[in-house]
């Protein structure tokens, strides 16, 4: 049998020869690579992060206290931080898909295209949520990737990565599709594509391709122990990604559906406590007052096995659904309610979601409703609630802070309570008295921070 199988082997690589053999084992990226590669961008940004003055013990040694009263002052200190990621183009006119955790801190980002030319980029939009931003360079007819459907991927398919793993650029690597639809801790809004394929720092924001030269993916994260790829890396499905990117050009803003419940999975115990046939759906543990849920009538120990028609195999598949349906709608859910199933219609509500946003764009003067330019400070009105909590009858709170701000050592949260010698009672006022120091080189914020209040000198730009 060996011998027979030993001279079929010899009459096959005789006849087409080991190339070919080789060739029909395995598929060729090149043309792939050299249609596709064009549209994948290098992305690269700075960022001044504040290196604030530190104590050189931890604050349980018996010389804390020493060196907190006695040490040398150690003004905050100012540095650049740089990262690297990827992208890719999905508009001619020079709209860029890249990863949220790649941009979204960023104060410049730099676009390298595979044909050496360089552009400035500015942000359109993130969502922390999903990992997913919209860059935009000023260009016209740009190479740009072709869109495919994740949906019809099929575990053990071939995928292709293209990026700049530890700022190679133009790094191409393979693999194939590992599993669909997987979820992974805090990370309830995508059902995320595992591979094979070698992904490593400077890969993020990257697209992942099928063998049709299409983009089902974006290459977001990876499982390691040590930093570098270990054979498990996670690609955030393009559809999602395409309808995030929609609605940050489109409003700048994400809005997903909630219905306020707690839930948690459904296991072999509890579905034999409950008369469930199987492990499925999601137990509702608590529902908000006055919630969605609470209004249709969904209540705790109810399971939801069904919303809108999709099916809930496990508690991690509800949040992603909720969140994709649109603010408003009614919709049918099936749940599970002493021993019998039931349907309820449930009018979706909105998540609150301060994780999307728009980058703001730098403001030249006090043009800006909240923002004090002169100061480098972004401040908001405190409502009656936060003011009775703190005990305080006017203030403004800071909700971002840069430049001589934040040389002064301000921080995002301070309640500005003085500005030199005359209180602070709403954003207006506050900018009102800004007007009569134009002239002046610093002056003096009363900052009530935690429980204490401090007055913070601040050293003005010239303007």
């Amino acid at each position: 049998m060996t011998r027979l199988l030993l001279s079929a082997l010899v009459l096959l690589v005789s006849t087409f020869g080991p190339t070919s053999v080789m060739a029909q084992a395995l598929p060729d990226f090149t043309k792939l690579v050299e249609k596709q590669g064009l549209a994948v961008v290098n992305v690269s940004t700075s960022q001044t992060v504040e290196n604030g003055p530190r104590i050189p013990v931890p604050e349980d040694d018996p010389f804390y206290d020493f060196f907190r009263r006695f040490g040398p002052p150690q003004g905050p200190r100012e540095y650049e931080s740089q990262s690297l990621g990827s992208g890719f183009i999905i508009s001619p006119d020079g709209y860029i898909l890249t990863n949220s955790h790649v941009v979204a801190a960023s104060d410049d980002i730099t676009v390298k295209l595979s044909d050496k030319r360089e552009f400035k980029a500015t942000l359109v939009g993130f969502d922390r949520r999903t990992d997913v931003a919209v860059i935009k360079i000023e260009s016209t007819n740009l190479p740009h990737v072709r869109i495919g459907d994740p949906n019809k991927l099929k575990v053990g398919e071939w995928v292709l990565a293209i990026g700049s793993p530890f700022g190679f650029e133009n790094t191409v690597t393979a693999g194939i599709v590992s599993a669909k639809g997987r979820s992974l801790p805090q990370e309830n809004y995508v059902p995320f594509i595992q591979t094979d394929v070698a992904i490593n720092p400077g890969n993020s924001g990257g697209p992942l391709f099928n063998m049709d030269g299409e983009v089902v993916g974006i290459n977001a994260q990876i499982y390691s122990r040590t930093g570098g790829f270990m054979g498990l890396s996670f690609a955030i499905p393009i559809d999602v990604a395409m309808d995030i990117a929609d609605q940050l050009r489109t409003t700048g803003r994400v809005q997903r559906g909630r219905i306020g419940v707690v839930i948690q999975e459904v296991t072999d115990e509890l579905a034999e406590s409950f008369g469930l046939s199987k492990p499925q759906g999601a137990l509702v543990n608590s529902v908000e007052r006055g919630g969605p849920a609470d209004r249709a009538g969904i209540e705790a120990s109810d399971v939801i096995l069904e919303f809108d028609g999709i099916t809930v195999e496990s508690s991690s598949d509800l949040p992603r659904i909720v969140g994709q349906t649109k603010p408003g709608s009614k919709v049918t859910v099936k749940i599970w309610r002493k021993g019998k199933s039931r349907n309820i219609t449930i009018t979706v509500g909105v998540l609150n979601d301060e994780q999307a946003s728009r980058r703001p764009s730098p403001v030249p003067s006090d043009q800006g409703r909240n923002t004090i330019a002169k100061l480098g400070l972004t401040v908001s009105n405190l409502s009656a609630n936060e003011r009775d909590q703190l005990g305080i009858d006017g203030g403004v709170k800071i909700e971002q802070v840069e430049g001589p701000g934040a040389r002064a050592g301000l921080r995002r949260g301070d309640i500005v309570l003085a500005l030199n010698n005359d209180d602070v009672t709403s954003v207006d006022q506050f900018r009102d008295l800004m007007k009569q120091y134009e002239k002046a080189r610093s002056v003096a914020l009363l900052v009530r921070r935690g429980q204490g209040a401090i007055y913070v000198p601040i050293r003005l730009d010239d303007r």
